[in-house]
């Protein structure tokens, strides 16, 4: 999974959706440290600030959680949007 630049879907969007896939799918499981901002950037080539936007609608969906110092981590199953 990667970013299409062609796609009209917003790059952070993209970046949000390959994220939610993969912890979907068990590839990143609850409790377990999500990439860094900066190996998501050098991995699909795109701004930093398209990964932190990412990270930021992760949060606010609940899939992900930020503790300061420590890294973003995926969020509790319990925790997880009911939306598929």
């Amino acid at each position: 999974m990667t970013v299409d630049q062609l796609d009209p879907t917003p790059i952070y969007e993209q970046i949000a959706q390959i994220i939610r896939k993969k912890i979907k799918a068990g590839e990143l499981e609850e409790r377990q440290l999500v990439p860094s901002e900066s190996s998501l950037q050098q991995e699909h080539g795109i701004a930093r600030g398209s990964v932190r936007r990412a990270m930021e609608l992760l949060r606010e969906e609940g899939w992900v959680i930020t503790i300061q110092g420590r890294g973003t981590f995926v969020a509790p199953r319990d925790k997880w949007p009911d939306k598929p």
